[in-house]
């Protein structure tokens, strides 16, 4: 029989509106029977008729609870789960809230600020023996389970060079003109490494680190330009992991003055290239929701597939429209991560399969690696790991 996970989702915009109606396709659609996601209540700091308003418009049951703060909603004794939708710059004080309030806590990426606060939320959760995983959503996708899947069985050979971009040209002055959005916002963590070069690290690491039985962190060599405001507009990484047989490379860009897939359909070709010496994986933008793949393999062997989401999509989407043009008529495909978070408590486990803590906490070792590089700072109030502090 099918158990009930029930889900609080902290905060209201575009990112929470799309999780929530993705909690609301039935999985049934995606050969998924054992659980059912229910949201029960959702918080707005904006108080709580925005709440209210929020939960009619993702077509919540009309019994879901409306709340003006999050310490109300953490506070609500029917809530399982808690979907942190903030900006990342608050994501260590309100992920931290929840894990002290003795919820476990599905966290939206990038994961914290810094490396630091990661260790510091795993260590909360490990001393309340909760549940705690990054919505790094790609990583669940069965696309991405599909080229792990290659890289381990041996198909592509020995893997040793992983290329990953996700860039956007978002025109920053004249979509963020005042300087206060959270891509360009230094009080927000603003920038493209953290919101987008996340993606690209994620595919270097689900590819190169992630697949091997005992992975060891990459050095790293990284360039970076900076935004007027600060953040960074533009950033590219390489990345050495070591390996007995040889090391393997890992090239990671990300950028805002440029397109990824400069037309939205395909035409610009794959934006991970995972290469091995039988062959090679590709994979087509937007890499934070790809819907293609390519294998070639020395063998004269070309496989194309298509990766569809199940499920009816609903609502405006988010990241400047670009969800909405790439899921029309689709699920979105974040009902995979929530799948695996109501699994992993449903079962008694405190971690996520695909990107455990230790992973998502070396990810921000090498975003932290990068940002010292190349001076990039944020205020001390999103960098601290002391708690509570007022955002």
């Amino acid at each position: 029989m099918a158990k009930t996970v029930r889900w609080g989702i902290l905060a209201t915009g575009a990112i929470a509106e799309t999780f929530s109606r993705d909690l609301l396709v039935d999985p049934r659609t995606r050969n998924v029977t054992s659980i059912i996601h229910k949201i029960v209540a959702a918080a707005s700091s904006s108080g709580t008729s925005r709440a209210t308003d929020f939960l009619r418009n993702v077509g919540a049951p009309l019994e879901a609870k409306g709340y003006g703060s999050y310490k109300e909603l953490v506070a609500d004794p029917e809530v399982d789960i808690v979907y942190v939708a903030t900006p990342h710059s608050h994501h260590y004080q309100n992920a931290m809230l929840c894990l002290e309030a003795g919820k476990n806590v599905l966290c939206e990426k990038a994961f914290t600020v810094n490396a630091a606060q990661a260790r510091a939320l795993t260590e909360k959760a490990r001393e309340r023996n909760l549940f705690l995983m990054e919505a790094i959503w790609i990583r669940y996708l069965p696309l991405s389970i599909y080229v792990r899947d290659l890289i381990t069985s041996g198909r592509l050979g020995n893997v040793t060079r992983v290329t990953a971009d996700n860039s956007a040209n978002l025109n920053p002055e004249v979509s963020w003109a005042d300087g206060q959005h959270r891509m360009v916002n230094p009080d927000l963590a603003g920038g493209a490494l953290l919101d987008l070069g996340i993606y690209s690290l994620t595919w270097i690491f689900q590819t190169l680190y992630h697949t091997q039985a005992c992975p060891t962190p990459p050095t790293v060599v990284s360039s970076l330009r900076k935004y007027s405001t600060g953040t960074d507009e533009m950033t590219s990484i390489l990345l050495t992991f070591p390996r007995p047989e040889g090391d393997a490379h890992g090239i990671a860009t990300t950028a805002m003055r440029i397109d990824s897939d400069i037309t939205q359909s395909g035409a610009s070709g794959a934006a991970v290239r995972v290469q091995g010496d039988n062959g090679e994986l590709q994979v087509w933008p937007p890499i934070w929701r790809p819907t293609k793949t390519k294998l070639i393999l020395r063998d004269g062997t070309v496989e194309d597939k298509v990766w569809p989401q199940p499920g009816p999509g609903k609502g405006s989407g988010w990241f400047n429209g670009f969800m909405a043009k790439h899921a029309e008529g689709e699920g979105y495909g974040m009902f995979w991560e929530a799948d695996e978070a109501a699994l992993a408590i449903i079962e008694g486990r405190k971690e996520g399969r695909y990107a455990d803590l230790s992973e998502s906490i070396a990810v921000m070792d090498v975003m932290d690696q990068v940002r010292r590089q190349n001076g990039l700072d944020y205020p001390e109030k999103i960098e601290t790991t002391q708690y509570p502090v007022e955002l």
